[in-house]
């Protein structure tokens, strides 16, 4: 079989299973993508001098010419917000997951990770090859048992870790943080917390789950994204000022990538200071929370979380993808979510609220959801 034929039969299989993915433009009332707080819809506005005299593009790695004093100015705006000791800009999200954990994990080392966690997790702990502990969904009792038997048997000079997300981005529930805080601590395991869909959302000041718990110097790392509430590029690792340092020197996912543009840095000086002040916004979010999922429950549906990412599962994917077409049709842009991006058998419509959805848009959502459910069970 040649290259062409193979890529082909994968691609027909994914079609068969309803399991294709295109690309396609939003279009239709938004509640798919991660906007939690409604600031995609236009840009923090900039400075002219800014716009006219911070360049374009990073020309190179930070440790070569990319680097510009302004993400100085970002990181420690960041790190003022978090409490940190320090922050160190990222590229993305994912490639400040995966370049975290393959820098600070090794091999040998033993890593717990709930079965939940982000893609870019895996591939991270894939690529350094620790001995792996997959813990079932939020599950002290299970995590427990992983830490305890590896504390019994640790070789010499291997570490523990133990790696979630705060808010499960497929799921909508929250991790039990404090209690995974005390386990780590008692079994000597490093927490590191992807705070992705938290960053701007919890917290007095928006800085996340970690902070708002009051957990910032309990753990090792945290990463957070602009590309979620702050809507902005990029993203960044919060911890000491020793991890920065040790990332700088060892992290090939800042080593070999090229920085991003400086004039970027003008709009996250910009949106630190928005997000901080919005609390506003986060008490709009968190009203139409209660609303959405008040009338959710009040139609007869039992939904997990209790988070502004809503989740509803169908079980099988044809009907997930049936589901979010005729939602499609009638202006709703809600889209079906498939493994391998949840478990099998376990397909749903990933309902996203913002801030700026207006209470009657909820209350028509969940009569359209109800009338669709209906036709369609």
């Amino acid at each position: 079989m040649g290259l062409i034929d193979r890529w082909k039969i994968t691609l027909n299989t994914l079609k068969s299973q309803d399991r294709y993915r295109n690309i396609r433009a939003g279009d239709g009332i938004d509640f798919t993508s991660n906007d939690y707080l409604g600031y995609g819809h236009g840009r923090c506005p900039i400075s002219v001098e800014d716009q006219a005299s911070l360049p374009v593009t990073g020309m190179g790695s930070r440790l070569l010419r990319g680097h510009h004093p302004i993400w100085e100015q970002v990181e420690a705006q960041l790190a003022q917000w978090h409490g940190a000791e320090s922050v160190l800009m990222m590229t993305s999200g994912f490639t400040a997951n995966e370049g975290l954990l393959t820098t600070v994990i090794e091999p040998g080392d033993w890593v717990a990770a709930d079965e939940r966690c982000h893609a870019s997790i895996y591939e991270a702990l894939r690529i350094c090859r620790p001995r792996k502990y997959i813990f079932k969904h939020n599950d002290l009792n299970h995590l427990e048992d992983g830490l305890r038997q590896e504390a019994q048997i640790r070789p010499v000079g291997r570490e523990m870790f133990i790696v979630t997300e705060s808010i499960f981005s497929m799921d909508g529930d929250l991790a039990p943080l404090q209690d995974i805080v005390e386990l780590a601590e008692r079994y000597g395991a490093h927490l590191i917390v992807d705070e992705a869909h938290s960053t701007g959302c919890y917290g007095v000041n928006g800085s996340g789950l970690v902070d708002a718990l009051h957990l910032r110097s309990r753990v090792l790392a945290t990463v957070h994204t602009g590309g979620k509430a702050l809507g902005l590029c990029g993203a960044y690792i919060c911890g000491s000022h020793l991890l920065k340092e040790y990332l700088i020197n060892r992290c090939r996912h800042l080593i070999f990538t090229t920085a991003l543009p400086p004039l970027l840095g003008a709009y996250w000086c910009k949106g630190i200071q928005r997000v901080i002040n919005d609390n506003s916004g986060r008490e709009l979010l968190f009203r139409n929370v209660q609303l959405f999922r008040s009338l959710l429950h009040d139609s007869g549906w039992d939904i997990r979380g209790d988070s502004y990412i809503v989740p509803i599962v169908v079980g099988e994917d044809n009907k997930a993808v049936r589901l979010a077409q005729q939602l499609w049709l009638q202006g709703w842009d809600i889209r079906a979510i498939r493994p391998p991006s949840v478990p099998e058998y376990s397909a749903r419509l990933r309902i996203s609220l913002h801030a700026d959805h207006t209470p009657d848009c909820l209350e028509n959502l969940a009569l359209r959801l109800r009338s669709i459910f209906t036709e369609y069970h």
